[in-house]
């Protein structure tokens, strides 16, 4: 009994290491306050550690994980604790990200994207964030997302030109 706990642990600290930065990263993308991130991520590993024994191995464990993030991250959206706090704070701040995008795009250019891209609709703004900044593939945001493929596209589509609108014609995706 003592050596499962110890082993679901030492797993949980592993997945921790490896994605704890990237999940606190994609659920501040959702939330835009870095109070709730740290507490909805940790939530998120709570979680994980409860429910390790319901993962079966259908999709790679980073889904499983996003999958799992992402739903808090829907839930924090949806609760009066955090409707309250963004009628009574100030919610904005740059993220921070190493992609070749942002290296190109200079400061000001740069702090007009991300405002525009977080004052897309979520269902557009998540796209957009998975796709371009956590890199991740079509089928994986579908299954993340429990979207098809296609309905994948179709929210990439609009939330270019959305972004295109909004900016003026200054959104690259490249």
């Amino acid at each position: 009994m003592i050596e499962e706990i110890n082993e679901e642990s030492d797993f949980l600290t592993s997945l921790m290491l490896t994605y704890g930065e990237e999940i606190k990263r994609l659920v501040y993308s959702y939330l835009k306050d870095w109070a709730l991130t740290e507490d909805v991520t940790q939530d998120v590993f709570v979680t994980i550690y409860l429910k390790m024994d319901s993962f079966q191995g259908n999709s790679d464990i980073k889904t499983w994980i996003y999958r799992i993030a992402i739903n808090k991250c829907k839930d924090m959206l949806k609760s009066w604790k955090y409707k309250k706090l963004f009628l009574t704070t100030q919610f904005f701040s740059l993220i921070e990200t190493k992609t070749p995008e942002f290296y190109v795009i200079d400061g000001q250019q740069k702090d007009k994207v991300v405002q525009a891209i977080f004052d897309l609709p979520i269902k557009y703004r998540e796209v957009i964030i998975l796709y371009y900044y956590k890199e991740l593939k079509i089928n994986e945001i579908s299954s993340l997302l429990g979207l098809s493929p296609s309905g994948v596209k179709t929210r990439l589509l609009r939330a270019k030109k959305t972004l295109e609108k909004d900016l003026g014609g200054q959104w690259d995706e490249k």
